[in-house]
């Protein structure tokens, strides 16, 4: 079993969406860490991720401090903001990638990742974007096998687009998502008590007309969509002078 966890990401993985900033964000890797916890009382668990961050960013300012911490588990879970940028640029995110989870690996952690749901399932609006992400999800399964890293496969399971299991903003999970994520890592990590129940379907429900679904559409973009697109005329961004929430390895409380 795993003793040290280290996560390096972006606002998923800080927990955004999971809680709130007076509180305090949980999040799937905090998720995650109270279950292998539950396993060895000894368990220490770091959580270096920050919001707003591009896999640029995370790599260069979180993977130093993650190999300082020897973990011997990591998650690393990065490149969604990147892909919804007008600058995408496929290969040198996927670089990025390569070398996070590479550097890990061969540091002796064994590494977890994640492939992204249909955003337009989530958001249709963002639908043009969905071929940048089944590319990009492309590339997460191929620098996984290459490194034996294990990667949860949320694309391929339609749960994972269920807007019920995501937040108001559309971009982040609410806390039931990020229970079903923390769900879909146990399972693929295959920790003792974990099952595959977290990919099953939701129950059905009542499809809404086309004029709630328009007024919801239209909601959304005006709350939401308009000040991300503010923040990325403006260059700024949510994780403007945050730092890490957990960033020395300590038990699970």
């Amino acid at each position: 079993m795993y003793a040290r966890y280290v996560a390096i990401g972006d606002s998923q993985t800080e927990g955004v969406g999971d809680g709130d900033d007076e509180r305090g964000l949980r999040g799937w890797a905090d998720r995650l860490a109270e279950k292998i916890a539950g396993l060895d009382p000894g368990f220490r668990y770091a959580n270096l991720a920050v919001r707003g961050r591009l896999i640029g960013e995370v790599r260069a300012q979180q993977l130093g401090p993650a190999l300082e911490l020897e973990p011997d588990l990591a998650t690393v879970v990065a490149g969604l903001n990147d892909v919804l940028r007008s600058e995408y640029d496929g290969d040198a995110v996927a670089a990025q990638l390569d070398e996070m989870i590479g550097a890990l690996s061969r540091s002796g952690a064994h590494v977890a990742t994640v492939t992204y749901p249909d955003i337009g399932e989530i958001a249709p609006i963002a639908r043009r974007w969905q071929p940048r992400l089944t590319e990009f999800n492309a590339r997460v399964r191929e620098i996984a096998a290459k490194h034996g890293a294990t990667v949860v496969e949320a694309d391929r399971y339609p749960v994972c687009a269920d807007r019920r299991i995501w937040s108001h903003d559309r971009l982040h999970l609410n806390p039931a998502g990020h229970a079903l994520l923390a769900d879909g890592f146990a399972h693929a990590l295959g920790l003792p008590g974990s099952d595959d129940a977290w990919s099953a379907p939701l129950p059905q429900q009542p499809v809404p007309g086309l004029v709630r679904a328009v007024a919801a559409e239209a909601h959304w973009a005006a709350v939401f969509l308009a000040p991300w697109l503010w923040r990325r005329i403006t260059g700024r961004s949510t994780g403007d002078g945050r730092s890490a929430k957990r960033p020395d390895l300590q038990p699970v409380s």
